[in-house]
């Protein structure tokens, strides 16, 4: 019995150490997006996207991974929550701006701070919010429309207010911290990639089971939509199942 006892508790150390390690993982995810329609005239389009940082700071391994082959870097909110220094923040921002210039949406967590102090950061370090807005980015020989919606559980996401300044045969790329705004997105509005965090993945599943959906990248009947498990966790600093994962994104013509 005594034997039992110690293997279980010897079971549970070793578990959650290993949660811990996913849960600490730094991982750029190779993911290469084909889209008919793509405009034929535009080179391929290179993208980081980040989401749910939390209260991690971003590893060192990671921007170097990634240094020189991004064309920019998109935060998918939830940069960071109620009890995260400024000061980690700013560090975050500036080992990002190493990649490229930022693109920045809202998540829930992002309001639990002085928001004033953190846009006061972004206008600083020429950080680019986009609140239920687009604003054309140019790449290469190309322009794009970044499409930003803001924070849907908090009741401010105006997806109406988002597409005003945007047209269905332009190349138009959603962000939105909230993945369930999917469900608003239809084919005729031309939407070509939508990229979002906030569940984590479940960040801990059970048995292949958790409250949310793994991250995946999926060709949807209205757009192609990415979502991520997110770099950092909510609540307790452990994941299972849903590891952490960061995305290098290549956009081309299928």
């Amino acid at each position: 019995m005594l034997e039992f006892i110690i293997l279980l508790l010897a079971g549970g150390v070793m578990l959650l150490f290993f949660m811990s390690y996913e849960a600490r993982r730094n991982v750029v995810k190779m993911e290469k997006v084909k889209l008919t329609d793509f405009p034929d005239d535009t080179k391929p389009i290179s993208l980081f996207f980040i989401s749910d940082i939390h209260k991690r700071e971003v590893s060192d391994e990671i921007i170097e991974e990634v240094k020189g082959k991004t064309d920019l870097v998109i935060i998918g909110g939830d940069l960071l929550e109620k009890g995260v220094p400024f000061s980690r923040v700013e560090r975050n921002l500036d080992k990002l701006l190493t990649l490229g210039k930022i693109y920045f949406v809202w998540g829930n967590n992002d309001y639990e701070v002085d928001t004033n102090r953190l846009k006061e950061i972004f206008k600083q370090k020429g950080i680019i919010e986009i609140v239920n807005d687009s604003v054309k980015v140019p790449i290469h020989n190309g322009m794009i429309n970044m499409i930003g919606v803001d924070d849907a559980s908090t009741q401010r996401a105006s997806y109406t207010s988002a597409l005003k300044r945007t047209r269905p045969d332009e190349f138009n790329l959603l962000v939105s911290h909230d993945p369930g705004l999917v469900r608003e997105v239809r084919k005729e509005e031309g939407i070509d990639l939508m990229l979002s965090g906030h569940t984590h993945g479940g960040q801990i599943r059970l048995f292949g089971w958790g409250l949310y959906k793994k991250g995946r990248l999926e060709k949807l009947p209205q757009t192609t939509l990415l979502v991520s498990n997110g770099y950092g966790t909510t609540a307790l600093p452990l994941r299972l199942g849903a590891p952490a994962e960061t995305h290098l994104m290549i956009i081309e013509k299928e």
